[in-house]
């Protein structure tokens, strides 16, 4: 079992909730901007079929929106960086729970520059990946090129007003694909509140069939499903680890991988579904909501 050291990533006031720091503006807009606020308002109405609350947010939803639109903390920008990840969650529970890059840059030269199988992400973006399970044609690698060019000429998460994404720098990131192969692992993404690991949601099938079960940290789902993955050997280690990683923050999501019984990080999340992903119960938005009310300073 990986050890995990008792240290933080951040210091304890680093990354709240709510409206801090200073002001700033970008294409997104600044904190709190009409325009922002409009957008996220007209998105959550259409995406769950109610009003957002804004003043008095009650729901885990609503309080994705208010960090989007308020939560203007530096360290946000480095933990959506994929390479700074690695950086401040290698440093905080070892080498050991990093997954080796393989190689990153700015652009995919004329020749495949690392060896396979592997995965290719952007480093500043979630979604762009592509998966090489052996060497590419060199026509499939020119069409890798044209794709992983059209990660690199926008800033991700604009249309949906996250705005942590803005400032990382763009660029491309090579790991050796988990497992060897196909179906990609398992995802395991730990929901902390206050320091506290209280929930699991495993994603099934990501490059499929992709579905999602919501546990408490006890491995119960919250609601009944038609899957019914085994715990991971590694769970109690993860779910220490994650609360390392999110100490003194009111809510981080924290996602790990297991291979052959070994837990892997994988990458911090702000904006679980954007906000806009509605749980299997709704019951679910509200009890996330007060544990997240609760840890605030």
């Amino acid at each position: 079992m990986a050890e995990v050291l008792s240290r933080s990533i951040m210091p304890s006031n680093e990354l709240t909730a709510l409206p801090i720091g200073p002001d700033a503006t970008s294409i997104i807009g600044g904190v709190g901007s009409a325009l922002a606020r409009w957008r996220v308002a007209v998105s959550y109405a259409w995406r769950h079929q109610r009003l957002l609350d804004l003043d008095t947010p009650t729901r885990f939803t609503e309080l994705v929106q208010l960090r989007k639109l308020y939560d203007r903390s530096a360290m946000q920008t480095q933990l959506m960086d994929k390479i700074a990840a690695k950086r401040l969650a290698g440093t905080a529970l070892g080498p050991e729970w990093i997954i080796p890059t393989l190689w990153q840059g700015t652009q995919l030269p004329a020749e495949i520059p690392f060896a396979v199988p592997a995965i290719l992400k952007a480093r500043h973006g979630c979604n762009q990946y592509a998966v090489l399970c052996d060497p590419p044609s060199a026509r499939d690698w020119r069409r890798l090129q044209r794709l992983a060019g059209r990660w690199q000429r926008a800033p991700y998460g604009i249309w949906l007003d996250e705005w942590a994404y803005r400032d990382v720098p763009r660029g491309l990131i090579a790991e050796p694909l988990l497992g060897g192969r196909l179906p990609l692992p398992i995802d395991y993404k730990i929901y902390v509140f206050g320091g506290e690991a209280t929930h699991v949601q495993v994603h099934l099938d990501r490059a499929g069939r992709h579905r999602w079960i919501l546990h408490d940290r006890g491995w119960r789902p919250l609601v009944r499903c038609e899957d019914h993955p085994v715990a991971p050997a590694s769970l109690d280690a993860m779910l220490d680890a994650a609360e390392v990683l999110a100490r003194g923050t009111a809510f981080l999501r924290v996602d790990f991988y297991e291979v052959d019984g070994r837990p892997y990080f994988g990458e911090f999340c702000l904006y679980p579904g954007s906000g806009f992903d509605p749980f299997a119960a709704d019951s679910i938005d509200f009890d996330l909501g007060a544990l997240w009310l609760a840890a605030i300073p």
